[in-house]
């Protein structure tokens, strides 16, 4: 009757756990992830320093990402800073686990979240920023649908060299298309 909300073709949207938080300090230890994720200044951060994985007071959709395979916990993906009056939110997604990157299991979450957000939540807008030298991200987002909708120039420096944060935004319309292309 409707179409699963929380498991894809390789993964499920799982709620955090208080658990969780190791494997999220290890990863805050995987430079290239912590690089790629946003433009924080890298460092590796203790579990207490993602609090208390339990029920979120912010307002944000947040889930982990588990493969359906084993039920290991890969990665994260979060709706956040809702304009609920405009229907939109903005989107976050890292997959920690560095031997399930390029798999396609950021494909699969990605597919997972733009469903939730456009039939569970009823969103007409998802944004997302990406730096410019994250080509799988890139590559990942314009095959879902999303389109680059802007350049915020060199707003990021790393190894000495400036880097464009790059805009990208995806159209409940265009996901739609995009469903209906697929089959």
């Amino acid at each position: 009757m409707f179409k699963p909300l929380f498991t894809g073709r390789l993964l499920r949207l799982a709620a955090a756990q208080p658990a969780d938080q190791e494997a999220f300090a290890t990863w805050s230890q995987d430079e290239d992830y912590m690089r790629l994720l946003d433009d924080d200044p890298v460092r590796p951060l203790a579990p207490s320093a993602f609090g208390y994985f339990g029920e979120s007071k912010s307002g944000d959709y947040y889930f982990h990402l588990r493969t359906l395979a084993d039920d290991q916990l890969i990665g994260f993906v979060v709706l956040f800073n809702f304009k609920w009056s405009s229907q939109a939110a903005q989107l976050a997604i890292g997959i920690g686990r560095a031997e399930y990157r390029g798999k396609g299991y950021g494909h699969d979450a990605l597919k997972l979240i733009l469903n939730y957000a456009f039939s569970e939540l009823n969103l007409n807008r998802v944004g997302l920023t990406v730096l410019s030298y994250n080509i799988s991200a890139i590559k990942a987002y314009e095959r879902v649908g999303f389109v680059r909708e802007g350049v915020l120039r060199q707003a990021v420096r790393r190894g000495g060299v400036y880097h464009d944060m790059l805009q990208y935004g995806i159209l409940r319309v265009e996901w739609e298309a995009g469903q209906s292309a697929a089959g």
